[in-house]
């Protein structure tokens, strides 16, 4: 389609918005487990899944840190592709955790939509429009 046919030009526009989106959301989505050091333990238990069972306060920090300062540098598209392979990470453990309480898989529905956008942005990369500049 003809209207359609221009669009490719923007494909670095598509991807900063794609990357403010995006991590605009794990800002919001992390802020409030880094700022609530009493979750950090729970949150860490997910790394049960791994058989990983010592220190999930740290795990749980770790994971809070992840969301947030990885959703900001996904905005800023700085230390890109190491970012989403922290949040791919973080994303597949939270689908461990999901699988083995027992939930649906619409419990963890946000991680595998979120694991499939970081698989999918570490291929792209940052674009143009970052503060990698690549």
């Amino acid at each position: 389609m003809a209207l359609f046919s221009q669009l490719g030009k923007y494909r670095n526009t598509g991807i900063l918005i794609m990357r403010a989106g995006i991590g605009i959301m794990m800002i919001l989505h992390g802020l409030p487990k880094i700022t609530n050091p009493d979750s950090w333990a729970k949150l860490g238990t997910a790394m049960g899944g791994l058989g990983i069972h010592f220190a999930p306060a740290f795990w749980g920090f770790m994971a809070a840190l992840t969301e947030t300062v990885g959703g900001l540098f996904t905005v800023l598209g700085l230390w890109f592709r190491l970012v989403c392979m922290f949040m791919i990470v973080t994303m597949l453990v939270a689908i461990l955790h999901h699988i083995n309480a027992g939930d649906s898989i619409k419990d963890a529905a946000e991680a595998v939509e979120l694991l499939a956008v970081y698989v999918g942005l570490l291929f792209v990369g940052a674009g143009k429009y970052s503060v990698d500049g690549n």
